[in-house]
């Protein structure tokens, strides 16, 4: 029986479109108006929800997110309170929920505690930032062994020698890197990481997901080029913190509608 995120990833290569995943920050501005944007996000196009966890030192993160981030612990955010709050999404919603956090908050409730945790709460996947692919071997197998996606990174950097090795173990997706740097809205040269695509087009059909600058329908549109979807975070972890929401879910409606109007 495929996963969620699987089935939803196939359904839209069936159907011809590109993957809107939407980063929302748990607990900003607070728990309930998070729940309420992920349905609301949702029912604006996006098709992967990524939840922020929040986390004192995140390291990937520009800015926007790392605001976020300190606002949510700043105003008591607990990951009891996120786990929660994937159990009451479960309720009214099936949209794939990929939890993105740091190894360190895992590690502190302990890292097979916290999968079966929250893949029994309904989330479907991690994203970790800094747990390298030479570290991840052991987590990446309690994962595969809990059907729990483990999310593989690649960058413009990456190494032909390390894409084969990220392709031979990848899960649910892999996240393409726009840049080297941290997240963050600006104007990027999408032409490496599509070299890099090509590379792991040869090697897996596992879905790519492009992420890192992607701000409005046109930069999503040139990043999904040669990708399955588009990631974007930190221009709407941007107005949800200027309590703009309704500016938030009219960016995400406009930019699926740019993916949908794409000309390839």
């Amino acid at each position: 029986m495929m996963s969620r995120l699987s089935s939803t990833f196939a359904r839209l290569k069936q159907e011809g479109k590109k993957a809107l995943v939407i980063y929302l920050m748990a607990g900003v501005p607070d728990f309930e108006k998070t729940f309420e944007l992920v349905l609301a996000t949702e029912k604006a196009g996006a098709d992967v929800v990524e939840l922020g966890i929040p986390f004192s030192d995140p390291i990937a993160d520009g800015h926007v997110i790392q605001e976020a981030g300190v606002k949510a612990l700043q105003n008591g955010a607990t990951m009891q309170q996120v786990l929660e709050l994937v159990k009451k999404l479960r309720e009214h919603t099936q949209i794939p929920l990929i939890g993105m956090g740091y190894i360190n908050t895992m590690m502190n409730v302990g890292i097979e505690k916290f999968i079966t945790d929250f893949q029994t709460a309904g989330l479907d996947g991690l994203i970790i930032p800094d747990l390298p692919h030479e570290e991840s071997k052991e987590i990446a197998e309690f994962c595969r062994l809990h059907h729990f996606h483990l999310a593989e990174f690649v960058t413009p950097n990456t190494t032909s020698e390390r894409i084969t090795e990220t392709c031979k173990s990848a899960d649910g997706f892999i996240y393409c890197v726009s840049v080297n740097g941290v997240t963050g809205i600006r104007k990027i040269d999408y032409t490496p990481i599509h070299e890099v695509i090509r590379m792991v087009r040869k090697q897996t059909d596992i879905p790519l997901a492009v992420g890192f600058g992607i701000g409005d329908g046109a930069s999503a549109v040139e990043a999904t080029k040669f990708a399955d979807g588009a990631i974007v975070g930190s221009a709407v972890v941007k107005r949800i913190l200027e309590s703009d929401f309704a500016g938030a879910i009219g960016l995400i409606k406009s930019i699926r509608q740019a993916l949908d109007e794409r000309k390839e």
